[in-house]
């Protein structure tokens, strides 16, 4: 199992890249970032500074989308990173939650999304791609590759990663959901024609590490608050009791009321107050080393390949070094 590093990039940079300079000390092999333009600063401008700082690491955004930059300048700057650092980025793609609302755009249809998930891959790698009626292609990527990663929960957007995406992101780590949508992107891959297993499965969640679970669960709540924007998408899509979404996922959003974007992903904040113990323990890693152990086996053991820790909490270099120390050297 690899392991990742998702952080969000507040200023200073320098502390973004002195922390993901950390997370590789560590033995992380990826380092994750938002990317929200209006929220954060530019994540592109940073990985530069990342990828020149590290030896292994391999940056991308998680996640970016197809609307906030046109594709081939989102494959342009993969394409170029690479040729300086040596094919070290990953793509992360979603249809765009933050990125697109805080700037009034409504989040991309998945038939975009799929569209921009080849035609990224083929100009970042070299080769030919339509967009928007004209045929492109970069001319000076030489020897480029670029994994594009899908994250997804609704069933029409789990099985689009299976059927077009290198990888799937889900952005929880609860196991019995991670074994319901897993086994729907590799349904879909398999029904596509493509081998399931060539799909990596990157399971990203908050991990904090120590005995306090009251004070681990408060640094944690916001993502449960996170996550309830995608379901109460995929709620206004398929209604609350649908067969094709499970109620594991969409019960706990009957109590959320709202959402202000500029609390995003940050703990303490005050728009995840609806969201449940209960929710918190399923979806984070929190607890001692060695119940973050235990699940990481379970998720090992159910086809995940990496787990990305997003550090937004008033933990994050013990968390980072604790991994290092005490969880990485068990999982790999």
């Amino acid at each position: 199992m690899d392991f990742g590093l998702v952080l969000q990039t507040d200023p200073p940079a320098s502390t973004v890249v002195g922390l993901m300079r950390r997370a590789e000390r560590n033995g992380f092999r990826y380092g994750w970032t938002f990317d929200s333009a209006v929220l954060w600063q530019e994540p592109f401008v940073i990985y530069s500074r990342i990828l020149e700082h590290t030896t292994r690491l391999t940056v991308g955004p998680m996640v970016t989308n197809p609307s906030t930059r046109t594709w081939e300048v989102t494959a342009s700057t993969f394409a170029t990173l690479n040729d300086m650092y040596g094919n070290r980025t990953v793509c992360g793609i979603g249809r765009g939650d933050s990125a697109m609302r805080v700037a009034g755009r409504r989040p991309n249809t998945l038939a975009r999304l799929g569209e921009a998930i080849g035609a990224i891959r083929d100009l970042a790698e070299g080769r030919e791609a339509d967009i928007d009626g004209q045929a492109l292609r970069l001319p000076w990527v030489r020897d480029g590759k670029l994994p594009v990663w899908m994250a997804a929960y609704g069933p029409k957007a789990l099985a689009l990663a299976g059927q077009r995406a290198d990888g799937f992101i889900l952005q929880l780590a609860d196991p019995f959901l991670t074994a319901y949508m897993v086994g729907a992107v590799r349904e879909a891959a398999a029904e596509a024609g493509r081998d399931p297993a060539g799909v990596k499965i990157c399971v990203a969640a908050p991990a904090y590490v120590g005995d306090d679970l009251a004070h681990a669960r408060e640094q944690c709540r916001w993502f449960g608050g996170m996550v309830g924007n995608h379901v109460a998408d995929l709620v206004a899509r398929y209604g609350e009791h649908s067969a094709m979404v499970p109620e594991a996922l969409t019960a706990y959003i009957k109590a959320r009321e709202g959402y202000d974007y500029s609390h995003h992903g940050r703990a303490g904040n005050p728009d995840t107050a609806f969201v449940p113990d209960e929710i918190v323990d399923r979806f984070c890693l929190v607890g001692p080393v060695e119940s973050h152990v235990e699940r990481l086996r379970e998720l090992r053991d159910l086809g995940v390949d990496q787990f990305a820790v997003y550090a937004m909490h008033d933990a994050r270099e013990e968390v980072i070094d604790a991994y290092g120390t005490e969880v990485i050297p068990r999982l790999t």
